[in-house]
């Protein structure tokens, strides 16, 4: 018997084979459909997909035999990574001096033919081969040769899927962690910020209020301005805090609640503002629902609503309906619309629609862009309709 040699890139090839993971993992179904089909299509007893590793040679996929591995040093497949270009074939291995002592050969596997067909990575090292064998002599046609090659491709094409679905994973964790330490961050310094502002607000407005006759008027409107743009920050970071705490109200649980107590939370919040008419559209009486994500999702639509409203009596609707998946709802005003040009942006964070609303304030943009949160993260989509003059529609779904 003369065992294969290492291959001439060695060092390389284990790496590049170590790097794709699949050494040692469990059956998958898309490579047992390869063996099945290479053993079919050759018309043979034996198929397997064999990896080369440093000292033996492992099966991720097998037909016709009972071990998982073998060593490298007796292996048939060993021999045919080194010659990667071309399928390796063995007509008759007792006739043949490398292998005719072979235990392989004389043991119970009694393998007297072999084909093998090596899948090569795009950096030229092989990692394995596609092979067939059967217990007595035999070869195979252009044609089955053509298919074993084919279907080797097909075997470096699942490994290098492997590979790109495990980059992704790693990606994408690596992402989160960094948009996790992003909303900490914001969280945190937004946290540390909101006390001594509204020291600031406090103070300022108690200077005011105690030394009212000894400040000129020129006075009062600077103090005034550093009241204002202490409450504007104030709501800047208690956006932020909201939306870094997003994630949190995404954790709840589901519960059983009224679509009439739903209209009623919301609209008691706002019982304070005059000349609201807000109705009811559902004919549905139940939802299960998170309940917090979903207050947060209408309390800002509604927020929002009534804030920019241009009309002396306020309309909003909320429709509630159901499809197999999903909850629907909308709320609807007859405020002043919103240009098509800014439909897409305002659900961008910190995109601001309209430079200030009824009561002087500008927004902050972060309202809508946790609204958008919310409701992706819960499953479902968000949009708007709106033409200007004709007030805006906001439709959005919550996975059941």
């Amino acid at each position: 018997m003369i065992a294969p040699k290492e291959h001439i890139n060695e060092k390389e090839r284990l790496e590049s084979l170590n790097s794709f993971s699949v050494l040692d993992s469990l059956p998958e179904s898309d490579y047992d459909d390869i063996t099945a089909i290479a053993a079919e299509i050759c018309n043979m007893p034996i198929a397997m997909i064999s990896l080369i590793d440093k000292d033996r040679q492992w099966f991720k996929s097998s037909i016709g035999v009972d071990v998982s591995e073998t060593e490298r040093a007796v292996s048939f497949c060993g021999h045919a990574i080194n010659n990667q270009d071309k399928p390796f074939m063995v007509n008759d291995t007792r006739l043949d001096e490398r292998f005719y002592d072979n235990p392989l050969v004389t043991g119970e596997s009694n393998i007297v033919f072999y084909a093998g067909v090596p899948f090569v990575t795009e950096d030229g090292f092989p990692l394995g081969t596609l092979c067939v064998a059967d217990q007595k002599p035999n070869t195979l046609t252009d044609h089955q040769i053509k298919s074993l090659t084919a279907l080797s491709n097909q075997v470096m094409n699942l490994l290098n899927l492997r590979k790109s679905k495990k980059r992704l994973k790693e990606e994408l964790a690596k992402q989160e962690d960094k948009n996790l330490d992003l909303e900490r961050f914001a969280f945190i310094a937004a946290h540390d910020l909101k006390s001594p502002l509204n020291n600031v607000s406090s103070l300022t407005s108690l200077f005011l209020e105690m030394y009212d006759a000894k400040i000129d008027e020129e006075g009062k409107q600077i103090l005034k301005m550093i009241v204002d743009s202490s409450d504007k920050l104030k709501g800047l970071i208690e956006g932020l805090l909201d939306y870094s705490r997003s994630d949190t109200i995404l954790s709840k649980s589901k519960v059983d609640i009224k679509v009439a107590d739903v209209k009623n939370t919301i609209s008691s919040m706002f019982s304070f503002e005059k000349n609201i008419d807000f109705t009811l559209k559902s004919t549905l009486t139940d939802l299960t629902v998170n309940q917090t994500a979903l207050d947060q999702i209408l309390i800002n639509l509604v927020t929002n609503a009534i804030k920019y409203s241009d009309k002396e009596q306020i309309k909003i609707e909320l429709g509630v309906s159901s499809t197999d998946t999903h909850y629907q709802f909308y709320v609807l005003d007859n405020g002043p619309g919103i240009p098509l040009e800014k439909q897409d942006q305002i659900f961008k964070i910190f995109e601001v629609n309209a430079n200030q609303d009824k009561y002087g304030v500008r927004g902050n943009g972060i309202g809508l862009a946790t609204v958008k949160k919310i409701v992706e993260k819960s499953g479902g989509t968000i949009k708007v309709t709106s033409e200007v003059h004709e007030g805006a529609k906001f439709s959005f779904s919550l996975k059941k």
